[in-house]
Order: structure tokens, then sequence, then C-alpha cells
């Protein structure tokens, strides 16, 4: 089944040169010059993932994300040329699931979005269920469950959740994670596996500030606690 994605950015040049590229790949690409424009594309044509610039006109990327975000979860990787790394962290926070650094080639842009694309289920699934502490984690319906009331989260924060929920009390490093989220490690992405955590313990946490799933193993990384306590 052909994937659509939604290319959002405010350069004309750039949204015909990836349109272009990711129809040769067998993609359906549909376009939007600003977050408003993108939010309307996005309700009607339902795309399977959406590549967005930050600095646009009218409402920027960040603003599409924290709209995006009350909607859908469909992933979304962000186009930026912003190189500060608190710029990048932002975005994530928001809820992106990967960004690429402008200018940045075809081929690790299309890496990225396979990437991503699997970590959503689109590629394929697994028909099993974890359940540990309080959570049930469905691969197959990519569904989980915190005390029985559903919980919605990002690709990124699925997979990340299910690669912990999958060996509790192994400790794994942010490297080791990255792995699962992307099948390959690019650099100066380390950190982006901190923020993942931060949202997703906001989300399945009853305290976030004193976690009880998601355990931080400093200087190593992060584990599923064995001995979880229901409430």
């Amino acid at each position: 089944m052909t994937k659509t994605i939604l290319v959002v950015d405010d350069k004309a040049s750039v949204r015909t040169l990836v349109r272009d590229y990711l129809s040769e790949q067998g993609f359906h690409v549909v376009t939007a010059e600003n977050g408003r424009n993108a939010l309307f594309t996005a309700r009607h044509e339902k795309p399977d993932l959406i590549l967005l610039d930050i600095m646009m006109p009218e409402m920027d990327g960040y603003e599409f994300v924290r709209a995006y975000r009350k909607e859908k979860d469909t992933p979304i990787i962000l186009l930026t040329a912003k190189l500060e790394e608190t710029d990048k962290v932002l975005g994530l926070e928001l809820g992106a699931d990967d960004y690429v650094t402008k200018p940045f080639g075809m081929r690790e842009l299309l890496a990225r979005i396979r990437a991503v694309l699997r970590r959503a289920g689109s590629d394929s699934v697994q028909p099993d269920t974890l359940k540990a502490a309080d959570i049930t984690l469905e691969r197959d319906t990519r569904l989980v469950r915190v005390d029985g009331k559903p919980v919605n989260l990002t690709p990124s924060e699925f997979d990340l959740l299910a690669a912990l929920m999958s060996a509790p009390g192994r400790v794994f490093s942010r490297a080791d994670l990255l792995i699962k989220l992307q099948g390959t490690t690019f650099e100066g992405v380390e950190r982006t596996i901190d923020v993942h955590i931060r949202n997703l313990r906001t989300k399945i946490e009853p305290d976030p500030s004193r976690p009880r799933y998601i355990e931080t193993v400093f200087g190593v990384g992060y584990r599923f606690r064995p001995d979880s306590p229901n409430r």
C-alpha cells in the first residue's frame, strides 16, 4: 500500500526537490507552504508521515506540532536549518519523532523516513502483548494502557517503551535504544533518547519526577523496573 507523506516547507524549491525524489521512491507526496495550510492538508489527506520545516511564516513548525499533536500521533520528522541543540530538543519535546538538519542528503532523508515508518508499524507488526505492573502494551494494535486507561504515544515513545518492557531489569544504554529506534546511530542524537524518555514518563508515570516504571541508571542509560509496584 502506497504511503502518503506531507512535505511542509516555505521554500518551493525544497518542496519540489523532496516531492520529486520521494515520488520516485514510490511514495504519494502532498505539500504545504506553512503550518496553517499543513493543518488543513493533514486533516484531509491523513498522511502516514509528515516532513516539517521549523522556520515558516504564519504558523511555524513548533506551532504546528503543538496543534497537531492534540489530534493525531502521525510520525513527524523535523527539517531544520538550526544547529542549536536546544531548538532540536524543543521540537522533540513537543512530540516530533526525529529531525534532519539542512542541508541534508536525499538518501539520509529516505533512511530516516523508512526507519520512522517501521517504528510506526507501517512495515511490519508483531502480534504479541507485553504486560508489566499496571501497563499493557499491544504490538499488533500499537495500543498502550496504564491501569486500564488508553495512553496516546508517538511511534518513538511506543517503541522505546516496548524495548524496555521486553526485558524488565535490563539496562539499555542510549546507544542501544537509538539502534532500537533507528537501526543505526546518527551523530549527535543520543540526547534524543533523553527527550523521548522524559515525554514518555509524563504520559505513563503517576509522578514523572519520581518514576515508578522507567528508571534512570546514571552514567549508563535506562531500564524498566522488574519490580514496578502495582497501585
